[in-house]
């Protein structure tokens, strides 16, 4: 099995629905959700037009860390092109196994932080052993609720969020809470599978356009400021704390 095909079916394993419990059987929905008769891959929930995509649970971990990761999606390029300098103060949200935290650590050295973010205690756990294991103290384990990102308000300078948002069950809470956290003028950095591109191998309601970013970025205290392309499958969607 390709890793590519691996994903996809990942992708559709019953353990995915481990954050959508809570906003199914929920007697109501707060302003911009709307419930929907659920897809496969999706939670039965829209939020301003699109469904929710079901999680990838801690089940499938091994995805994340796989040998091919940086030659499909050329994480090295995504490091690259994300504004980080030395001593920064950086948030991973949805961290899973810290595979982009540990990155990110390398090239903010010793003086800076990478609060590496998850829902999932067992997510939790892998990124503190792996981190541990590079030696890399810079890396501050951080179990969040489905809601908050549970960081202090203005520490961060910035947050990524890769192939996480489209996820999220309660993307407008968590959102507020995560540009809470930025300090004045922070980044907040959208990595997503890219929409409406055969080029890419992922089911659609696990993509998202641009367009469809900035329209949920709006409600928030947040302005656009680019879109790097320059990765095969993901758009990466820059916005600065107003």
């Amino acid at each position: 099995m390709t890793a590519s095909a691996f994903h996809l079916l990942v992708r559709i394993l019953p353990f995915c629905l481990v954050w959508a419990s809570g906003i199914l059987h929920a007697d109501t929905l707060a302003p911009g959700y709307q419930r929907v008769a659920p897809s496969r891959d999706g939670i039965g929930v829209r939020y301003m037009g699109r469904e929710i995509a079901q999680v990838m649970g801690w089940q499938g971990a091994a995805w994340l860390e796989r040998a091919e990761r940086s030659r499909e999606e050329r994480t090295d390029l995504l490091i690259k092109d994300l504004p980080l300098t030395i001593g920064m103060t950086v948030a991973d949200i949805g961290a899973g196994t810290g595979y982009i935290a540990r990155r990110i650590a390398e090239r903010i050295g010793d003086a800076g932080v990478v609060y590496a973010v998850d829902v999932q205690p067992q997510m939790i756990a892998m990124l503190t052993t792996l981190a541990e294991r590079e030696q890399l103290p810079q890396i501050r384990p951080v179990l969040s609720t489905v809601r908050d990102v549970q960081l202090a308000p203005q520490s961060i300078d910035l947050a990524i969020m890769v192939d996480v948002y489209h996820e999220l069950q309660y993307p407008f809470e968590m959102l507020t809470s995560v540009v809470a956290a930025l300090k004045p003028g922070g980044r907040v950095v959208f990595v997503e599978y890219r929409a409406n591109d055969p080029r890419v191998p992922i089911k659609p309601v696990h993509t998202m356009s641009v367009e469809q970013v900035k329209r949920e970025a709006a409600p928030h205290p947040l302005e656009f400021e680019r879109v790097g392309k320059s990765l095969p499958w993901q758009d990466v969607i820059v916005f600065r704390k107003r």
